[in-house]
């Protein structure tokens, strides 16, 4: 057990560190991009950034835990681009939230910017569409091989679905023009991702939980 937690340590530190880099590379551009004012708190530049930084999160922690659990090199690699690329994205929200001196939680519900806030959580610890549970967190930590493989591809297609339709709604609403692209740029990404995870089920004679 101590060896697990020691390399979870070792590798969350250094996607810290990445995702830290990058979050003041960009800062700069992000207050210039914004004309020169704030966006507010109750905006959807802001809470996008508050959200996706929280769903991101439950994207790299899914993503360690698959990669202790198999040893097959093609979902061990995903689970390595999803995590460095969610950390690092998730850098840049939560510097772009201290760069305008707004706070990283609110007292709305998740999604109150997309009109959603009385629908976005869920049942057992689920606070976003497409979110794990705390019980499907549980049990991809207790399977191994073929099995965790096939539940950490379903919990990742959900949980990218659900990504896209947030970034979709930044896409559309966000005002600071490097968030928006950055948003843009996640819709293509996941759902990149969400076929090629389609693919892989196949492989292991699955289907994603929803079509």
């Amino acid at each position: 057990m101590s060896r697990h937690v020691g390399w979870i340590a070792g590798a969350a530190a250094a996607v810290l560190v990445a995702a830290g880099a990058i979050t003041y590379a960009v800062a700069e551009d992000a207050g210039s991009d914004s004309g020169g004012g704030t966006p507010a708190a109750d905006s959807a530049d802001a809470g996008f950034a508050r959200d996706m930084a929280v769903h991101h999160q439950q994207a790299v922690e899914m993503s360690y835990i698959v990669r202790d659990r198999t040893s097959d090199p093609e979902v061990r690699r995903l689970a390595y681009d999803i995590a460095q690329t969610q950390a690092n994205q998730r850098g840049m929200l939560l510097g772009w939230l201290d760069l305008w001196g707004l706070p990283k939680v609110s007292a709305d519900p998740p999604m109150t910017w997309m009109g959603m806030g009385d629908m976005a959580s869920g049942e057992d610890g689920a606070l976003m569409p497409g979110m794990a549970t705390d019980s499907e967190m549980r049990k991809l930590g207790e399977l191994n091989g073929k099995r965790a493989e096939v539940f950490y591809l379903q919990l990742m297609t959900d949980h990218h679905k659900g990504g896209v339709h947030m970034a979709e709604g930044c896409a559309a609403k966000c005002t600071v023009g490097v968030e928006k692209k950055l948003a843009q740029g996640m819709v293509e990404a996941q759902q990149s991702e969400i076929r090629l995870m389609a693919d892989m089920l196949r492989k292991r004679g699955a289907t994603p939980r929803s079509q």
